[in-house]
């Protein structure tokens, strides 16, 4: 199923474009598509009748999109999801589309901002860490990232990510904003090109992961979302678009 343009409340980059680690297709160890992602509501009968949509992919050359619908991108947001939280703190220019409910989205993202977040990022970057120590030739590789992996003896995209979620966790649990363009941004392409060893991308892990615990013992941020005041704005959209 393709994405009703209708349906789109907010569009943006998101992977190595939000990020600036995006690395020319044509560069010999480039591996990055251009990713976008979207929020979108679809019709009302897809809220009351017996059809059910969640989530809508599209790939199309060096472009892979993922649209959510706004119930599924509201859960996903409580638990501090990496993947998603990234959308409503882009810079203005990393926006591709907004309307009305985008920029409602937008200010309203405080709403979404715990304490809750450190365990969504940490065990994102735990699951990188054992792609990097074990890592097979999963499913998701092509053959250009196989034969990187066989290379440079470790898959450095999955270190690259490893090493930018524990700095954007550290850096949320001490401002309670998501820096998405990241400063250290030059670091993580050569991480991610094969420049570093392995082991000296281990070792900032493990200093990275002991500063991200001290953050969350002494963060003041909210222990968790405020569910019903969520439920509330979420309600609020869908009544003002669907009735």
């Amino acid at each position: 199923m393709r994405i009703n343009k209708k349906w789109i409340v907010l569009e943006g980059y998101r992977g190595s474009q939000a990020h600036g680690t995006y690395i020319p297709h044509l560069e010999p160890n480039s591996i990055d598509d251009i990713d976008t992602m979207g929020i979108f509501i679809p019709s009302i009968d897809y809220y009351l009748g017996l059809k059910q949509i969640e989530t809508i992919e599209e790939k199309e050359g060096v472009y892979d999109r993922v649209y959510y619908e706004i119930k599924k991108f509201f859960r996903l947001l409580i638990k501090g999801n990496p993947n998603v939280v990234g959308l409503l703190w882009l810079r203005p220019e990393d926006y591709i589309y907004k309307n009305e409910i985008g920029n409602l989205l937008i200010k309203k993202r405080n709403l979404f901002v715990s304490k809750k977040a450190f365990y969504s990022f940490a065990g994102y970057a735990n699951s990188q860490m054992k792609r990097i120590e074990h890592f097979s030739f999963n499913g998701y590789m092509g053959e250009k990232r196989k034969s990187l992996v066989m290379k440079f003896g470790y898959d450095c995209k999955n270190a690259s990510h490893l090493i930018r979620l524990l700095n954007m966790c550290i850096d949320f649990l001490k401002t309670g904003e998501y820096i998405v363009f990241r400063p250290e941004r030059e670091m993580l392409k050569e991480i991610k090109t094969g420049e570093w060893p392995l082991e000296r991308v281990k070792k900032l892990a493990d200093e990275l992961f002991y500063i991200a615990e001290s953050e969350f013992k002494k963060s003041t941020l909210p222990e968790s979302v405020n569910e019903m005041e969520v439920e509330k704005f979420l309600i609020d959209i869908l009544k003002g678009e669907l009735l």
